[in-house]
């Protein structure tokens, strides 16, 4: 059996777009699914080649869809939902949301116990067991993502450590599209090759950081970081630069993805014509006994400025 899964160019068609720059085809390009059945050590060889693995149908789908309705059934009351459909469409309300209840609400979401047993549902926690070697840690801090189509709402270009900079290095995030995402949705996109350079921009981080206290060398918003953290909000360029490819995808619900701390990642903004929400969450696991980054052991919350 091959490593990768049979998979399609991008479509024809498809432009993406983030910060009102739009993705040019030749610098877009598809994302490699691994069959788990592959065997554990085969997959980390391929996450420690392409900085990612994005394992199809990890999880049992009908759960996903499952858990994304009951996100959306919390969120009713905010008027983000357009009312007469199946919370698990997550057709989006035009208008007269009200964002203060629906940021409460996501708050009282990710501090559930019905999240916390998504996120570490067995069928992943025994995979990160194995893929980590040795007892699996959940960070406590888990973030997740509604997206409204049609708004410029866009993650900008980043690599994992910049926010975890307390702990060990050996991280693995895990992103879990809660539904389908096509690409055209706004899902995860990879700067293909990425993680040696995420690598090599650490590298220089920590050559400067000399003059910093202990405290600003391991916050993101320390003098020496753009603003927020980010690498760049400029997709297109950031693929110039570095002649590489945004690697998109069209992940289906019970897909996860797993990428390295140093792949660079953005997200692109939802441009689905049915109207549907994206919902997503990401989280990070590491070994239980590797140093832990202890401001990860709280709750998520707005404006935490992690």
């Amino acid at each position: 059996m091959s490593i990768a899964a049979n998979v399609e160019a991008p479509k024809a068609d498809l432009s993406l777009a983030a910060h009102g720059r739009t993705i040019p085809a030749e610098r877009l390009g598809p994302l490699q699914p691994t069959d788990s059945a592959i065997g554990i050590d085969a997959i980390r060889h391929r996450y420690e080649e392409d900085g990612y693995v994005w394992l199809k149908g990890l999880l049992p789908r009908s759960e996903v869809i499952d858990f994304r309705r009951w996100v959306f059934s919390r969120l009713a009351e905010t008027g983000l939902l357009e009312p007469g459909h199946d919370f698990a469409l997550g057709i989006a309300a035009a208008e007269d949301v009200d964002w203060s209840l629906a940021d409460r609400r996501l708050m009282s979401i990710v501090r559930s116990a019905a999240y916390e047993g998504f996120c570490a549902q067995p069928p992943l926690v025994r995979f990160m067991d194995a893929f980590l070697q040795g007892i699996s840690y959940l960070h406590k801090r888990k973030l997740m993502r509604y997206t409204k189509p049609g708004t410029a709402t866009a993650t900008p270009a980043h690599y994992d450590l910049v926010y975890l900079r307390g702990g060990t290095s050996r991280l693995v995030t895990a992103w879990l599209p809660i539904g389908d995402v096509p690409a055209e949705m706004g899902g995860l996109v990879y700067l293909e090759g990425s993680h040696a350079i995420g690598r090599g921009m650490e590298a220089e981080f920590r050559r400067r950081s000399g003059d910093l206290s202990p405290e600003e060398r391991i916050s993101a918003y320390n003098s020496h970081m753009a603003e927020g953290g980010w690498v760049s909000k400029d997709l297109p360029d950031m693929a110039d630069r570095f002649n590489a490819r945004w690697l998109a995808a069209d992940y289906e619900a019970g897909d996860v993805v797993l990428h390295s701390p140093y792949m660079i990642h953005a997200a692109t903004t939802n441009q689905d014509r049915a109207g549907r929400l994206r919902l997503s969450t990401d989280i990070r696991f590491q070994n239980v006994d590797d140093e832990i980054d202890a401001r990860w052991n709280n709750h998520w919350s707005l404006r935490d400025m992690l």
